[in-house]
């Protein structure tokens, strides 16, 4: 940011709109990334919900979820857990950067359907 500030002398109202606008877009590019993959699904609050019709095209909707969201990740465990009467399923993955990562999946719509 600093170098294109050296480089916008000529006009501050314009270069000060000019920076604003790239800013927001920069914002906002940063807030994007980091909602698809890293706060989604990182607690039972928030959860990816699956919404199938039973339980198997739930669970190949989880595991489509997980390679669309973290390509060549790693099964670690599966763990089924209920929060307050609701089933959740809580893979662990690890990524191909190396992170380990719990994912919760809201599995209510599914759960026991067969």
């Amino acid at each position: 940011m600093s170098t294109i500030c050296l480089l916008l002398t000529a006009d501050k109202k314009k270069n000060f709109a000019l920076l604003t606008l790239i800013f927001l877009f920069l914002s906002c590019a940063t807030t994007k990334s980091k909602s698809l993959n890293t706060m989604i699904g990182t607690s039972f609050e928030d959860a990816v919900v699956i919404n199938a019709e039973n339980t198997q095209s739930g669970i190949e909707a989880e595991y489509n979820w997980l390679a669309e969201n973290y390509p060549k990740y790693k099964f670690k465990s599966q763990l089924l857990l209920f929060k307050d009467g609701k089933p959740y399923d809580v893979i662990t993955i690890i990524t191909k950067e190396g992170e380990e990562k719990r994912i919760y999946f809201d599995i209510s719509k599914f759960f026991g359907k067969w």
